[in-house]
């Protein structure tokens, strides 16, 4: 993606089901566990990199000893950061008493982070600022061991004001008002609720508050508790979180907007956002690693029992499309070809843009992640070539010299590297007067390629703003002087914020939204602005199961082809002498492409939950308003 956006966090959990020494037997060390999760954070990291963190829980402890342990970074390495922290604790246990080391019942017991369950989180920074404060894990403290809580999440909530009243109006005094801290003591609430009611149930039978501790371990009903808890929840979520005494629990949104995996076997359970991680973590097979279904949990409860549990009522799977399209790893098998098939299936529109003059056409791609969708427009078009070339050579009729056969077959697609990134230069530019012309070098080209009679198609993953394309690489590829520059989205045309986890809040950002009112301007329509901007208006107030997307409206008189030849105009800098020509998916064949991954409500505005129409809504307000305040 050519703009950069905040998107997708990713998640972490490692479940150890046997004591410590038997890793240490079976693999050589003790910190198996926190070896795991580093890699696990690793093979996720393009996830998130605002800042990282890892809680544990030590299991059956002595009162008096610390069994939880967490730490936190937003430090521009924050993986590294983190386990630099865990590791200099490890060593400097170690220097104290060596011995501790050939010991894992007092290792366990003296050195931090060393426990049997461990969370970890990657996240991007998609609301508020990237403080500490900020990064998960988040934890709530209790001294009953089973109303200790650690919360790490993939998450947006739609409703969180209203969410945040629920909490105020039984008495609570939330610390800050974020979608993570009310999330969390949402079900905080009904965890003490749960510890309270098994405590006076015991209390009736005879036991003390001693006795009953244990038991209460044994009894909790984690799935009632995440029921009760999440009946109000509107939004995308993978939610993971630890109690105190062992419990654990992954907890995925109905539609199945965010991502969750699951591995389990009888050493280990391990949940990750993406599968890859787990298959080259702990080396298994993609068969063995199973999809946490919308709606429900797995539990893992501190006996080592493992169950997938119905939390909510499964809803119509909206998977996020965009996990498929760009922020998901392209090496897990699935997603690989379905990368391949959107580059595949914009062919044809390609091939109409350049009249189908492959010869005098230079295909590339805007570095790194639509390199795969290249790779699958490629493949296309040299299919079309090599049909091209059998038709010829079969119309001579055995008329032509081994020679002319060979000029014939050896005749292939033109591909180039033609932009190329300069991350340096990326990270040292700043917001200041000459920030525009820093901007229009983060990119450069590759010289001595491009013929004035050739066309130069560039497929990007998705375009968002628009704004390094037209302060950046056009003006760059415009040096090379082609014929015409086709610029080539895998993705369709973004015409919606989206509201479960991905930076796109603000419709005025939007370049498809941009194009869309300057064709309302172009043909007299711009009082249809204002009368959507009522209809959103008058459903402020109204339950947001009521409320319908108005801003469809405003799209409704222009064709899909319209407000992509209105974004190449928007986007042409003056600079750039020759034609531009913008191609985006189609919602078809993104459907075709990913066929399990249909969310696709920044495209088509179909939001999977209600709290969707009412922040699209929102958003037209604030735009129209001049305001900058998010809409959820």
């Amino acid at each position: 993606m050519s703009d950069v956006i905040k998107h997708e966090c990713g998640i972490a959990l490692v479940r150890l089901l046997k004591p410590l020494s038997f890793y240490q037997q079976k693999y050589g060390s003790s910190f198996y566990g926190i070896n795991k999760m580093y890699l696990m954070l690793e093979k996720q990291h393009n996830r998130g990199q605002d800042g990282a963190g890892f809680a544990s829980i030590k299991l059956d402890v002595s009162p008096g000893q610390r069994f939880i342990s967490r730490v936190r970074s937003n430090e521009p390495q924050p993986i590294k950061d983190i386990f630099s922290q865990i590791n200099g604790r490890i060593n400097q246990s170690l220097e104290e008493d060596s011995t501790l080391i050939n010991d894992t019942e007092r290792l366990k017991a003296t050195v931090p982070y060393l426990g049997e369950l461990m969370l970890g989180h990657l996240r991007y920074g998609t609301f508020g600022k990237n403080s500490i404060e900020s990064v998960h894990p988040f934890l709530r403290q209790n001294n009953w061991m089973h109303r200790n809580l650690i919360i790490a999440g993939n998450f947006n909530m739609t409703n969180v004001k209203e969410l945040f009243q629920d909490l105020v109006d039984i008495g609570q005094h939330p610390k800050d008002y974020t979608d993570t801290v009310t999330v969390m003591e949402n079900i905080g609430h009904f965890l003490d609720d749960a510890v309270l009611d098994l405590y006076y149930d015991l209390k009736q039978k005879g036991y003390d508050k001693k006795a009953a501790s244990p038991l209460i371990c044994d009894q909790m009903n984690v799935g009632e508790i995440l029921k009760l808890a999440s009946k109000k929840w509107d939004g995308g979520y993978a939610i993971a979180g630890l109690i105190g005494h062992g419990d654990a629990f992954v907890l995925r949104d109905p539609s199945g907007i965010r991502p969750a995996y699951f591995y389990q076997d009888d050493e280990v359970v391990v949940v990750a956002s993406e599968r890859p991680a787990i298959q080259t973590v702990f080396n298994v097979s993609q068969n063995d690693i199973r999809e946490i279904d919308p709606g429900h949990a797995l539990i893992i409860k501190k006996n080592g029992l493992v169950s997938i549990t119905e939390i909510n009522t499964p809803l119509p799977r909206k998977a996020c499309s965009f996990e498929r399209i760009y922020f998901s790893r392209g090496n897990d098998a699935d997603i690989y070809q379905e990368r391949k098939k959107l580059g595949q299936l914009l062919l044809p529109q390609v091939m109409k843009a350049i009249d189908d003059d492959i010869m005098n056409t230079v295909f590339s791609y805007i570095p790194n992640t639509a390199e795969i969708s290249f790779f699958g427009m490629v493949e296309t078009v040299e299919r079309i070539l090599n049909n091209i070339k059998a038709d010829e050579i079969i119309a001579k009729n055995g008329s032509l010299t081994t020679e002319q056969i060979q000029n014939i077959l050896n005749r292939r697609p033109r591909i180039e590297k033609i932009a190329v990134k300069d991350v340096k230069l990326r990270t040292f530019i700043t917001q200041d007067s000459s920030r525009d012309d820093l901007v229009a070098h983060v990119y450069d080209s590759t010289y001595g390629v491009i013929k004035p009679t050739d066309n130069l198609v560039i497929i990007d993953d998705s375009i968002v703003r628009g704004t390094t394309l037209k302060k950046s690489i056009l003006r760059i590829l415009g040096r090379l002087h082609p014929k015409q520059i086709v610029v080539v989205s895998s993705a369709p045309q973004i015409r919606y914020p989206d509201c479960y986890g991905i930076d796109m809040a603000n419709l005025g950002d939007l370049i498809a939204f941009r194009a869309m009112l300057a064709l309302l301007e172009d043909h007299g329509k711009s009082q249809l602005l204002d009368e959507v901007y009522q209809k959103c208006k008058s459903e402020v107030k109204v339950n947001d199961r009521t409320q319908v997307n108005h801003v469809k409206e405003l799209y409704a008189s222009f064709s899909p082809e319209m407000i992509s030849n209105k974004i190449a105009e928007l986007i042409n800098p003056d600079k750039v002498e020759c034609e531009v020509k913008v191609i985006f998916q189609t919602i078809e064949n993104l459907h075709i492409a990913c066929p399990e991954n249909l969310g696709d409500w920044y495209f088509t505005g179909n939001y999977p939950t209600p709290g969707g129409h009412r922040v699209v809504n929102q958003a037209l307000i604030n735009f129209v308003e001049g305001s900058s305040e998010r809409a959820y």
